[in-house]
């Protein structure tokens, strides 16, 4: 394992390095330093917790001389907004002996505030495709002067919509630049970006996608439903010694409310947060910041979390819900188990998840343990809307068929509507009269 007193960097890096107590480099950061500083492209493969954020910032901010020019140099895109932040936070304490300029831009927030920033002058700016794009396109950011740019977290941009966004955002930068690329998984997508707008890439990975921490406990339980889920889940957290940082990711933001709303009811617990893409950005940042600092003990969130959020001493990561596929698993329990330490795993199985289960082992290589179910929890035979059985509609039986369209209504009929036509009133009072119609023919003697 190299120091970073090896690789060789200016006193303002070094000093903010021993400030933070950082010795030693992680090996996606030691392989990654030279390459990067050599102005080679390169794409690192890496899991998750392996330290991608500093294997990048360090050799270009070695490289990053001063100057005064307005519009930035460097160009940064995440996915997320709170990746945009962390990054932001990471550069920001690299430069504590530097006058480097940094600025970080999102969407979901004013935008003029962000045009002030670029105007102000920046050196380095961490952006999400959309903000990026709207920047561009209103002239007040000149992509044309970038250098170098680095894509982390690409795979996870890709999943998450924008590939049209960061298709244009590389269509606008110069062609002449370095190109830096981190991804945890190598998608057909993600070699297409590479193949495309990359010039003979160095490749570098770190252990393959899918590998789990060695330091990660991985366990399951074997859940029918939401209710019991909810019960075991209780019963989990009275163990409050054990279960001391706890993050529980659930499958959307409809379910992190419900069981924000069950938690809340049962324990009437104030150490307990909620994030989604619902929520605003300023409540999530706080909620973060409220999490990391030790105001609540237990956070749930959506997979917006699953990805580049790194935030220490996390204790136990809860899969309440399972994810849509097996690399988001993996994604999910790295947010425990960091930087060396150790860290907890425990899913909630039920019946319906046993091919992305074995879709996750396949990957893994290696089997998640279930444990006994306790006796002391009550399984709960309530179920949500969601888990009650639905009428299963073959293709052949279409909405619109005759033995599932609607049958004819009855009802009675009002007496005004019970009328027929009997003819005109002039033809009716003749037949009366002269008990048959009367003709222009000639009259009988």
């Amino acid at each position: 394992m190299k120091r970073f007193s090896e690789l060789n960097l200016n006193t303002p890096l070094t000093h903010a390095l021993d400030a933070l107590g950082y010795d030693f480099a992680t090996p996606i950061q030691a392989a990654a330093f030279p390459v990067i500083l050599s102005g080679q492209d390169m794409v690192g493969i890496a899991q998750t917790g392996t330290g991608k954020t500093f294997a990048y910032l360090l050799p270009l901010l070695k490289q990053l001389p001063y100057s005064e020019q307005k519009h930035p140099r460097i160009l940064i895109v995440v996915p997320t907004r709170e990746l945009v932040v962390q990054v932001v936070q990471a550069l920001q304490e690299l430069t504590t002996f530097s006058n480097t300029r940094i600025g970080g831009v999102y969407g979901g927030t004013n935008i003029n505030t962000h045009k002030q920033l670029i105007f102000e002058g920046l050196d380095i700016l961490v952006a999400t495709p959309g903000r990026l794009i709207d920047l561009g396109v209103s002239k007040v950011l000149n992509l044309k002067k970038i250098q170098k740019l680095v894509l982390d977290e690409v795979d996870e941009v890709l999943n998450l919509g924008f590939r049209d966004q960061l298709m244009t955002v590389l269509d606008l930068l110069p062609e002449r630049k370095q190109s830096v690329l981190f991804s945890a998984t190598m998608t057909d997508e993600v070699e297409n970006i590479i193949k495309t707008f990359f010039k003979s890439p160095k490749f570098i990975e770190v252990k393959r996608s899918g590998t789990p921490l060695e330091s990660i406990l991985q366990q399951s339980y074997e859940v029918p439903n939401f209710y019991t889920k909810v019960n075991l889940l209780l019963h989990l957290f009275q163990r409050e010694k054990d279960y001391q940082k706890v993050v529980v990711f659930v499958k959307n933001k409809r379910v992190a409310d419900a069981l924000f709303e069950q938690i809340q009811l049962s324990e009437k617990d104030e150490s307990i947060a909620v994030i989604h893409s619902n929520k605003s950005q300023n409540f999530r940042l706080q909620a973060i910041k409220g999490f990391q600092d030790g105001e609540y003990r237990i956070l749930i969130a959506t997979d917006v979390l699953a990805r580049g959020i790194d935030i220490e001493g996390i204790s136990h990561v809860i899969n309440f819900d399972m994810p849509k596929d097996a690399e988001n698993y993996i994604h999910r329990i790295g947010r425990t188990g960091r930087a060396a330490e150790e860290g907890n795993a425990l899913t909630f199985i039920t019946p319906q998840d046993a091919e992305v289960m074995t879709a996750i082992t396949t990957l893994m290589d290696r089997d998640v343990p279930v444990l006994e179910f306790p006796t002391e929890v009550l399984i709960s035979s309530k179920m949500t809307e969601e888990e009650l059985p639905k009428e299963i509609i073959k293709p052949y039986q279409k909405k619109r068929s005759k033995e599932h369209a609607p049958g004819p209504a009855y009802h009675e009929k009002k007496e005004k509507n019970k009328k027929t036509n009997q003819g005109g009133s002039y033809r009716r009072e003749l037949a009366k009269k002269y008990k048959k119609p009367k003709t222009r023919g000639q009259k009988r003697k």
